[in-house]
């Protein structure tokens, strides 16, 4: 499906964070200078699919103009490394003026998607990928409930899911009418909580969230849940999952994540499977890291879960490693977090540093997963 089974990502959340500053990470890291160079780096190390973006604040003008300056030398770049792009189209960050309760949003949102279809189409070879809106459900949480990014909203998340889903739908529909034959990933957390006590109205609230609320989204896109929505099968395409060392808490307690050891805990695997048998779509990780010194141990570790979803013929069709750059935080964006494959010297230049430690963990679990892999996906 992919060029390479292992992928990278690189952060481009845009958007107002929760004291109102706006945020470009694509920028703050210098990717859009360095674009040539990063995906350089990336074939080297046997890496040929990447997430990035164009960034819809950037590109959408008003009055349906666009401006796709900003997009040229990734467009160029991947050409030149024969890189194969999913491209980000709605990372948080949406242009000024406008309103994702409002009842214009998803009809504006779907006339930028259809031309950063237009744009795309023949300047790059191979099908043509896209994440229309990313994480719908953490955005919905982040920004309709807990104010963290813009509309800066509380107690109204429902209402934004369904708004966020709706627009994903219409922006679909926009990129087929130009590119029949465009494939889209869905990148939405899979998390998982559990009861903060033994109580029955606790028990009931974590079944619900695990049944039901993480798979919302998805549920829409697929024409499930809310089928008014106009979602179908053919929309959810595939199945992106979001995974980090976090994605697993007490109910409740948000920042009270569950230890690696905490028996509580559940194995990536069983809900990577949970995910295909309620679809029956091919899945890939969508978004997978660590920080700092845990970064090699959770690669070793993914790793371990991908084997043994791979034996069993589960259709998982790649791990994208995201961010594949340190990255600054959103909410302090003064400090940066050690993260990816590579640090970057904020203070040399913004230089990219390999970090040794992640770099041989992805060595061996390219090495792990080869006779799992087609020939044309081994590095």
């Amino acid at each position: 499906m992919f060029k390479s089974f292992f992928q990278a990502g690189f952060e481009c959340a845009t958007g107002y964070n929760r004291d109102g500053e706006w945020i470009d990470l694509i920028e703050d890291t210098w990717h859009h200078r360095h674009v040539d160079e990063d995906y350089r780096r990336l074939r080297a190390v046997g890496i040929a699919t990447v997430r990035d973006a164009i960034r819809w604040p950037l590109v959408d003008r008003g009055g349906g103009r666009f401006d796709f300056s900003t997009v040229r030398k990734p467009v160029a770049a991947a050409v030149r490394h024969g890189i194969e792009v999913v491209w980000d189209l709605f990372h948080y960050g949406y242009p000024q003026g406008t309103d994702p309760l409002a009842d214009d949003f998803a009809e504006r949102f779907a006339a930028y998607c259809g031309a950063c279809a237009r744009y795309l189409r023949g300047r790059l070879p191979g099908t043509l990928w896209f994440t229309p809106v990313n994480e719908p459900s953490y955005m919905a949480w982040a920004a309709g409930d807990a104010a963290h990014f813009a509309p800066h909203l509380c107690g109204r998340a429902g209402e934004l899911k369904v708004a966020l889903v709706a627009a994903a739908i219409r922006g679909i529909d926009a990129i087929r009418a130009e590119v029949p034959d465009a494939r889209f990933v869905h990148a939405d957390p899979m998390c998982r909580v559990v009861p903060c006590d033994a109580s029955a109205a606790a028990v009931a609230a974590a079944h619900h969230f695990n049944e039901r609320g993480v798979f919302e989204a998805r549920d829409m896109l697929a024409g499930r849940l809310r089928p008014e929505l106009g979602g179908s099968p053919a929309h959810l395409d595939v199945v992106g999952i979001n995974y980090y060392w976090n994605c697993q808490w007490v109910l409740g307690e948000q920042g009270s994540w569950l230890a690696p050891d905490d028996a509580r805990r559940r194995p990536f695997r069983e809900l990577a499977l949970a995910a295909w048998e309620r679809y029956g779509h091919e899945i890939v990780i969508s978004e997978t890291s660590h920080w700092g010194e845990h970064r090699a141990g959770w690669l070793d570790e993914l790793a371990g879960e991908v084997e043994w979803l791979l034996a069993r013929g589960v259709p998982l069709r790649g791990v994208c490693l995201y961010p594949i750059l340190g990255m600054r935080d959103w909410h302090a964006p003064r400090d940066w977090m050690p993260m990816g494959l590579w640090d970057i010297d904020h203070a040399g230049g913004m230089r990219r540093v390999l970090h040794q430690p992640m770099f041989k963990a992805l060595l061996r679990a390219q090495r792990r997963l080869q006779r799992h892999l087609p020939a044309s996906r081994r590095a």
